[in-house]
């Protein structure tokens, strides 16, 4: 082959490709409903475009037709272009990731089978590979379809088969270079839904797309979460293949870490079995964020960036709010700018609701201390993370009851700032500040609210017989504080919501409990008071109220109690 002849070759093989990855991105489907139904696409899924949703929401004869225009694209794509293999790869491409121009209004598509068996039939009819090949990958796919029920795996499976027998039978290199490059597309565009088989999350061939927005009597919300530690990254069945690796040092601590970064927030699952005092049934649709509390806290751009895909996730899955939780509720100015950048879902950090759960529990837990011999007059408080909204909060609530308060914060001048205020309100208090955690050694009661990934509050901090209000998450109070004798510990913004609560991630909060700012999301989408959200530092005290009563009703119960330890406390 002479060089001009193998750069017209090389010329040929590039506008095959270009050409097939513009056809592919033409939205055929997405026109064709438009055409008929005069809706657009995403009125009838957000997300997926697919035959087997288009068979249940529009019916048998437009659901086909689309695929026909697909199966005719794919084809075409091969015709035209003299039966170029890369003309097929172009194709399959275009329509999985079409342009960004093409597809500015985010218009849903499918997984790409109708295209796909387009480009096999245009292989054996155009580009000459032998009929017996391309059913390879029709008999593998109908094979594993009918055992499994799993589409995507029928399509991976059927592409992975047939490059193996293009690479046993010695086909044509070209041709096989081309069967590889559209086995390892499908395999990226349905590496979410192995991982969802795996994890037994995956929804089978024949059942029911979700219903959301269609059945009123059920309502998603979605709710953000993370690992507290490297332990719960195992949690999901698709990344427990990882630890093996990583106990066995083959995978560095420090690189798997690194490359957390890089990852895309996926879905873990459905909190169901949550069923209103109205009927309703309520599910929580849990998005993981895979970074640790440091890193969320060490990389605060990439973190806000990691909680806007989060949230960008949710809406195009149906979600009608989206809860920021634990470190997750302190990126992008506590939920402001993740607001900001997805406008189309209601997200808030849960903070309201947060603070209603200790407006609720604070006065039965002083109630309880004096009903157990203590004397709230020469009491002292010490208040950890006085620094911050919900901590201070506490303060000003107690700050009555108590005969001595120690603020105890990082920032000591904001410290006496607080400190100042709570003064000029209540001159006979006897007031204090620290920025060691030592100086709660000898209080009566403490209250701890900080922000930070790892305990600060161990035994050597407590004296025996102190009653500890744990709001941290993670917690503030080290699992050794237990073994202080005569020690109360009261968890912190916990909440147990109404029916019989499932969850296939361990969110760490007890059996059927939940945190408030789950909660939170959870009566916002149910009483569809997006209004209500909590975004930034500052919290309405309207908003505090709504969602105590508004919890009540739905049948929320707050935890006021260390089921463990502690007596229960008196409601107030």
């Amino acid at each position: 082959m002479t060089g001009l002849t193998m750069l017209s070759a090389i010329l040929l093989s590039l506008t095959a490709a270009l050409g097939g990855y513009l056809l592919g991105s033409l939205p055929l489907g997405s026109l064709l409903i438009k055409v008929v139904t005069g809706k657009n696409a995403r009125d009838f899924s957000a997300h997926n475009l697919g035959i087997e949703n288009l068979l249940y929401f529009i019916g048998a004869p437009l659901a086909l037709t689309s695929f026909f225009l697909d199966l005719l694209k794919g084809f075409l794509a091969l015709a035209l272009f003299m039966g170029n293999p890369l003309a097929g790869v172009g194709v399959y491409a275009g329509h999985l990731y079409p342009l960004r121009y093409v597809n500015r209004q985010g218009i849903p598509h499918g997984r790409g089978n109708g295209v796909l068996t387009g480009v096999l039939a245009g292989f054996w009819l155009a580009s000459g590979a032998a009929w017996w090949l391309v059913d390879v990958a029709f008999i593998a796919y109908a094979v594993i379809l009918a055992v499994t029920g799993y589409v995507a795996l029928a399509t991976v499976g059927g592409m992975a088969l047939l490059l193996l027998v293009c690479v046993v039978t010695k086909q044509a290199a070209f041709l096989t270079l081309c069967v590889a490059a559209i086995t390892v597309l499908a395999l990226w565009r349905h590496k979410d839904s192995l991982a969802r088989i795996v994890d037994k999350t995956e929804a089978r061939l024949g059942d029911p797309p979700p219903v959301y927005g269609r059945d009123p009597n059920v309502i998603l919300a979605a709710f953000m979460i993370h690992p507290m530690t490297l332990d719960d990254l195992w949690q999901p069945r698709s990344l427990r293949w990882l630890k093996h690796f990583v106990d066995a040092r083959l995978l560095p601590e420090a690189v798997l870490k690194r490359a957390l970064l890089y990852a895309r927030p996926q879905s873990h699952g459905e909190i169901r079995g949550i069923r209103l005092k109205d009927g309703r049934e309520l599910r929580v649709m849990l998005v993981g964020g895979p970074l640790l509390p440091d890193q969320i806290q060490a990389y605060p751009d990439i973190a806000t960036n990691m909680a806007i895909a989060g949230a960008r996730f949710a809406k195009e899955r149906g979600a009608e709010a989206f809860g920021l939780g634990a470190f997750w509720s302190t990126v992008g100015n506590k939920g402001e700018d993740v607001q900001a950048a997805v406008p189309g879902i209601a997200i808030t950090n849960g903070g309201a609701y947060t603070a209603a759960t200790v407006k609720a529990a604070v006065p039965g837990l002083l109630k309880q201390f004096k009903a157990e011999g203590g004397n709230l007059k020469t009491a002292t408080a010490a208040v950890v993370g006085a620094n911050g909204v919900v901590a201070f909060g506490v303060a000003r609530m107690i700050a009555a009851h108590v005969g001595e308060l120690v603020l105890i914060g990082r920032n000591k001048e904001r410290l006496e700032r607080s400190a100042s205020t709570l003064k000029r309100k209540y001159p006979a208090l006897q007031l204090s500040v620290s920025t060691s955690i030592k100086s709660c050694s000898g209080a009566d009661l403490i209250f701890a609210a900080t922000s930070d990934p790892n305990p600060v509050i161990y035994p050597e901090h407590v004296k025996p017989g102190a009653w500890i209000f744990d709001l941290g998450r993670p917690a503030d109070v080290h699992e050794r504080v237990r073994d202080v004798p005569g020690v109360h510990i009261i968890p912190g913004g916990v909440v147990r919501p109404p029916g019989d609560m499932r969850s296939y991630i361990d969110i760490h909060f007890g059996e059927g409990q939940i945190p408030a700012c789950m909660a939170e999301t959870m009566i916002m989408t149910a009483t569809k008071a997006f209004d209500k959200k909590s975004l930034g530092a500052s919290t309405r005290a309207a908003n505090i109220n709504y969602y105590l009563t508004e919890g009540d009703a739905l049948g929320f119960e707050i935890i006021t109690r260390d089921e463990r330890v502690a007596q229960p406390l008196e409601n107030v």
